[in-house]
């Protein structure tokens, strides 16, 4: 009482003519303090994360992608490019883009992943010196190695794996946002599992995947298992298994010591097992054979022979090798007739069917947002306000752009290059006694589980 009488009685003796000024100081110390609260607040939840992969694939499939990303969160992008997407007219564009940084499959790229531990340890060695999809992967595993490391030289919280054709669908979260959802990981967690749903195209002539394509068929792990073996040869409609590529997911993993990659879908830690959940929600969306130009491309970027004996050397899963035979045999109208009964879902009453039952799905957001991406001219402007540069010009920005601190502080990395298979034999049993513990084998694309018919007996695969 006798303080507030004695602030009374100073306030009273102030000069009144300095009151309006005192009060104006306080409201200025109370804006700033707030302010310093929001800063709190936003820093607080901050969290940096970098994507990786592998691609070859043009502007008109990249750019979407990558700012539909960058709306939900993605602060990063590490892209190891060739073919197309090594080219001056899309190279140049991808690394006008604040936040991407573009790695040349070049010799010296190659030599320097040919000195990755990799080589030396077992857990990815079942695929080494194969063919097409095997040689992809061991490929992406080896960028991932890199992508590691050049996410911890910036500092990023979170590193993930995609493919070009895969958006991340961050259901379940407070708002439609990938940085929210990881926000709220507990922090014990290693590693995030997002299970895939897939495309599932309603028309042979999609041109735009992102912005055509809204019904997808669930993952495993998202269904009850009744509804899943129960409508099984339903949602299958003949092809080899429930989906028609891969059914594991892809994962996100936490950016700290001793992570490695495991295969293009997973990861893991030279020194410990990976703490791991696997989202209830939250999906990849896999677009994959949602154009009908995918079946010669996916040929096209493969040299073996079109025999159910050889395809077996070159891909993984069995729908790829059945969709290689057909594009290395078949005339262009056959194809299209084995695209529609294969991929194309025509059946209006077999889809109304699954998508009661909850087989299909439809999710719009990601089409909405790339639309919107696309109709504000974000896409048109990046490519317009790229720069222009001649050939000679480009080839020399290749080097100098594999050379920078980011990747030349690897010791990682690919290799067809320069060793016997009896030296790589050899260097593989000088394995680290302390990693050797944790050498889980790559996880490789997996199908769904499926099921076996035998007479009246069906068997869960």
């Amino acid at each position: 009482m006798a303080l507030i009488i004695s602030l009374a009685w100073n306030l009273l003796l102030f000069p009144l003519s300095l009151i309006p000024l005192l009060i104006l100081l306080i409201v200025l110390t109370l804006v700033v303090l707030l302010h310093l609260l929001f800063l709190i607040i936003i820093i607080g939840n901050l969290i940096l994360i970098c994507v990786t992969s592998s691609t070859s694939a043009g502007l008109d499939q990249i750019l979407p992608w990558m700012f539909y990303h960058k709306v939900i969160g993605v602060t990063n992008f590490f892209l190891f490019v060739e073919g197309k997407a090594a080219t001056p007219e899309v190279s140049k564009v991808l690394e006008s883009i604040p936040g991407v940084k573009v790695i040349y499959r070049t010799r010296q790229l190659e030599e320097q992943q040919a000195k990755s531990r990799i080589w030396n340890e077992t857990w990815l060695s079942s695929f080494f010196y194969k063919p097409c999809n095997y040689e992809l992967f061991v490929k992406q595993s080896l960028n991932m190695e890199m992508a590691i490391v050049m996410a911890r030289d910036l500092g990023m919280d979170w590193i993930l794996h995609l493919d070009t054709d895969e958006l991340i669908h961050p259901a379940g979260a407070r708002e439609y946002s990938l940085r929210q959802l990881l926000l709220d990981v507990p922090g014990n967690v290693d590693m995030v599992i997002f299970p895939n749903y897939e495309s599932s195209v309603e028309r042979e002539d999609i041109k735009e995947p992102f912005s055509e394509v809204t019904m997808f068929k669930k993952n495993y792990d998202h269904l009850p298992k009744d509804t899943y073996f129960g409508m099984y040869k339903d949602s299958v409609r003949g092809n080899p298994n429930y989906f028609l590529t891969y059914g594991n997911g892809k994962s996100v993993a936490r950016v700290q010591e001793h992570l490695r990659p495991n295969g293009a879908h997973r990861w893991h830690n030279y020194m410990k097992t990976p703490n791991e959940i696997k989202l209830e929600e939250a999906a990849v969306l896999h677009y994959t054979y949602a154009k009908f130009s995918d079946l010669t491309s996916r040929r096209d970027r493969c040299g073996c022979k079109p025999t159910k004996e050889d395809v077996k050397r070159c891909f993984m899963l069995e729908f790829d090798r059945s969709a290689f035979i057909i594009a290395s045999t078949a005339t262009e109208e056959e194809m299209l007739k084995w695209y529609n009964e294969h991929v194309v879902w025509g059946d209006k009453e077999l889809k109304i069917k699954l998508l009661r039952k909850g087989i299909l799905t439809r999710i719009y957001t990601p089409m909405v947002i790339i639309q919107s991406l696309r109709e504000s001219g974000v896409f048109s402007s990046v490519i317009a306000s790229a720069p222009k540069i001649s050939k000679e010009k480009f080839l020399h920005s290749i080097d100098s752009s594999n050379s920078t601190r980011a990747v030349a502080s690897i010791s990682l990395p690919s290799r067809k290059i320069g060793r016997t298979k009896e030296s790589q034999a050899t260097a593989r049993k000088t394995l680290d006694f302390e990693s050797a513990v944790f050498q889980e084998l790559a996880v490789p694309p997996q199908s769904p589980p499926g099921v076996v018919e035998d007479s009246n007996l069906i068997s869960h695969s």
